[in-house]
């Protein structure tokens, strides 16, 4: 959110002891005495702008030297919000087709189950205004392919780098979940939710899944599962019950649109106070003042010149 203010405030008070000393401490002209006084009516017209343009000049110089600035409250920590891992299958089935996809610009598209799953945890990811986010891996094993964060363009440029089968072709469940927990080691949100998503069956790792849940159970993470592709393909029972216990939800997609309209009921989650600092971006425009009162001073030193 931005707004104006300024870094030295306290210095516009020099303002009124200099508009005031301009005012009562005139200087004293020698008194000349003429008899056609007509002739002096130009001069007294420019000494009346004469001093309106000193006070200006003046005025201008003490508000840039208390430095106004345009401030944007950037706040990427200390927010209402949550940290979201999302746990996504890049296992051998997710290569498969036949999940179709509707872009933005309402064009189909023929892509993996991995590619799809990809595309919409990015449109998940950029709508996550007050979350930090971020991405874990699996196959035959789990990785964190990005730390939480709060940048969420980062996030979803790695995700485009993500290939399908990078960490083998099995379902490891249970390191997906293990690695999420990792993951929140540093956070200090009191909302901390997984979102994994697989298409197949735990059939890898060197930890079950009731093992990881029983992790992520002693760190309060809610764990909300998503089986995709055809029916029978995942494990309902398995993804239903790591839901439950977490005090999660199952979902379940079999196109593009429910996976879509999945990930935007889990957007209606409840918001928790992340504790860090603020973070500030200043613009300052002091020199647009001086620029302006050194215009000013310069009309000046060129009217004296032509007297």
């Amino acid at each position: 959110m931005d707004y104006y203010s300024f870094e030295y405030p306290y210095l516009i008070f020099l303002l009124f002891p200099i508009i005031y000393c301009l005012y009562r401490c005139k200087e004293r002209l020698k008194p000349i005495y003429f008899v056609h006084l007509h002739f002096l009516s130009a001069k007294k017209s420019f000494y009346k702008l004469e001093w309106i343009v000193k006070v200006a000049i003046f005025i201008l110089l003490a508000i840039a030297l208390a430095s106004p600035i345009i401030v944007d409250r950037v706040d990427p920590l200390n927010r209402n919000g949550k940290d979201i891992v999302l746990a996504i299958d890049a296992s051998g089935s997710m290569n498969s087709s036949g999940f179709d996809f509707e872009s933005e610009e309402k064009t189909s598209q023929r892509l993996s189950r991995f590619e799809i799953a990809k595309l919409v945890a990015a449109e998940f990811i950029q709508k996550r205004v007050g979350d930090n986010v971020g991405v874990v891996l699996y196959g035959d094993f789990a990785f964190i392919a990005s730390p939480i964060t709060f940048e969420k363009n980062i996030i979803v440029e790695m995700l485009s780098y993500l290939t399908q089968g990078m960490a083998g072709q099995n379902t490891a469940i249970g390191e997906a979940i293990a690695m999420s927990v990792r993951a929140f080691k540093h956070s200090k949100a009191k909302s901390k939710i997984i979102v994994l998503l697989t298409d197949g069956e735990h059939n890898s790792g060197d930890i079950s899944p009731k093992d990881a849940l029983v992790l992520a159970e002693e760190e309060n993470i809610k764990i909300y599962t998503i089986g995709m592709g055809n029916r029978g393909e995942a494990d309902e029972a398995l993804l239903k019950t790591i839901a439950q216990a977490s005090g999660g939800e199952f979902f379940y997609a079999t196109n593009a649109k429910e996976l879509r309209e999945i990930y935007e009921s889990i957007d209606g989650l409840e918001s928790s106070k992340i504790k860090s600092r603020d973070y500030l971006l200043k613009e300052y425009y002091y020199h647009l003042l001086l620029l302006v009162a050194l215009a000013l001073l310069l009309f000046l030193i060129n009217r004296e010149m032509r007297k």
